[in-house]
């Protein structure tokens, strides 16, 4: 059942970033020039995916979840140095590529050789980031 319903919560995700434009590497890149052609429609796109969230985590205290024991801790809100070079990095892959995790993996149906680089670097990235984390922890425990 929850392998079902992640797939049904997966694929309105793709739908909505289909719909809303977000596989559009163009539209993306649009809403980060500010001085240029700016395209202010991933504010919307953003605020439709932050308020239902935020009205979620408060509708989910002291209740229990159907397909869990129980619902996910809220994110720790410190900034951490872990935080601001992930940031720091997505925001470079995103504003260099105008994709990011999801509309890359949507962007392999239709984005050719360029969807299939992104999201190879991409997994790239990931599998190296916890060696490159371990290596930032021994030289700041050295430090």
């Amino acid at each position: 059942m929850r392998i079902l319903v992640s797939f049904i919560v997966g694929s309105l995700f793709g739908v909505g970033l289909l719909v809303s434009g977000m596989t559009n590497t163009t539209k993306v890149q649009g809403w980060l020039d500010i001085f240029g052609d700016w395209d202010p429609t991933l504010a919307f796109v953003m605020g439709g995916a932050i308020l239902p969230m935020a009205i979620a985590w408060r509708m989910t205290q002291g209740r229990k979840p159907v397909l869990s024991d129980q619902f996910p801790a809220k994110p720790d809100p410190r900034l951490g140095r872990n935080l601001v070079v992930g940031s720091t990095v997505f925001g470079m892959g995103w504003g260099l590529a105008g994709l990011c995790p999801g509309p890359a993996l949507a962007s392999l149906s239709f984005g050719g050789i360029g969807g299939v680089l992104f999201l190879t670097a991409m997994l790239a990235g990931m599998a190296m980031a916890p060696v490159l984390r371990a290596r930032l922890d021994q030289a700041g425990a050295a430090v």
